[in-house]
């Protein structure tokens, strides 16, 4: 139980996976002390493999009982891939070494690929954190007790005095977003920046943000942006719901985009662009609503009429988009 739950919501339809967020983590967190190789941020292209490869089929989280479903501890070579240096002429030729061996996979690796054929095919990008999650698969997995959710505002973290390295966290995060790190013997995450959240900074990878995509708050403050677009609008929804984990970063699901074309390049009426079954297995059965709504509200702008729930998501003031100090008490 915690008193209060720190969430984030990310818009889809306005990130344009320019990876600024990756570096704001990297560069903070992650680049050195044995981290090199783990991205507590990244950016994917969907439909597409994401980092680790095939994270989505390695298991973990509950099943419909509440029981731990069986997961997989990702390969460090085969689905992470080990941090190389671009050498000019290897990659111009289509081939990348690192430690001696061809590369087979890394982050990125096949970004802006999509699916569908010409004029068709598409693709969308999907950022990914710690979900820091209500019900964290992580936590009921780890058998040392080393894994931890703060009470003050619901950051799942790792206890680094505690853990034993055994890992079984990794396979427990149907996610993929618990690392090992081999110079340590021990696993570690996104830690939603909290020593920034502590002095009323937001996270860097939000406050980095050039497309302003994130939004930061607690769940319980009903004039935050993250309550309105979460609760009150539901158009932010979590990431694969299914496996029973209560994430608390959502999304705003991607509209479809232009129309699809036929064989005469003609415009195919009430097609869809990203085939709405593939939202649905990323967002569950919730983002045909979320997308009528927002189809609504656009509509809405279009008539020029007002809409609360566009303002927000368009941010006009970078600073309303974080709301992250204390709830006041009854004394103040």
């Amino acid at each position: 139980m915690v008193e209060r739950q720190l969430a984030m919501v990310m818009d889809l339809n306005k990130c344009i996976g320019c990876q600024t967020c990756t570096v704001a983590c990297k560069t903070q967190w992650t680049n050195r002390d044995g981290r090199e190789g783990m991205y507590w941020n990244n950016v994917e292209t969907k439909p597409g493999m994401g980092y680790p490869k095939g994270w989505e089929d390695a298991g973990g989280g509950f099943d419909e009982n509440g029981n731990l479903r069986p997961g997989k501890v990702p390969g460090r070579r085969s689905q992470y891939g080990v941090p190389w240096d671009y050498n000019h002429d290897e990659l111009f030729n289509g081939e990348i070494f690192s430690s001696g061996q061809k590369a087979k996979y890394g982050p990125n690796w096949d970004e802006d690929v999509g699916e569908g054929d010409f004029p068709n095919n598409f693709y969308f990008y999907l950022p990914r954190i710690c979900n820091h999650c209500s019900n964290p698969a992580c936590l009921a997995a780890c058998n040392n007790q080393a894994i931890i959710k703060r009470p003050q505002d619901g950051i799942v973290l790792v206890d680094l005095d505690r853990c034993q390295g055994e890992q079984q966290c990794i396979a427990a995060c149907p996610y993929k977003k618990v690392y090992f790190n081999a110079l340590r013997s021990r696993t570690e995450k996104c830690i939603f920046c909290f020593p920034r959240i502590e002095k009323g900074m937001p996270p860097a990878c939000a406050e980095q943000c050039v497309g302003r995509i994130r939004f930061v708050g607690f769940l319980d403050d009903e004039e935050g942006q993250v309550y309105k677009l979460v609760k009150k609008y539901k158009v932010a929804l979590p990431l694969h719901p299914e496996a029973g984990t209560e994430p608390n970063v959502y999304y705003v699901p991607p509209l479809a985009g232009p129309l699809q074309y036929d064989e005469e390049g003609r415009p195919i009426e009430g097609s869809e662009r990203i085939p709405p079954a593939y939202l649905e297995s990323l967002f569950g059965p919730e983002v045909h609503g979320a997308l009528d709504r927002l189809k609504a509200e656009l509509e809405k702008k279009k008539r020029g009429e007002s809409s609360e729930m566009l303002d927000a998501l368009i941010a006009y003031s970078h600073r309303d988009m974080f709301r992250i100090k204390s709830k006041p008490s009854a004394a103040q």
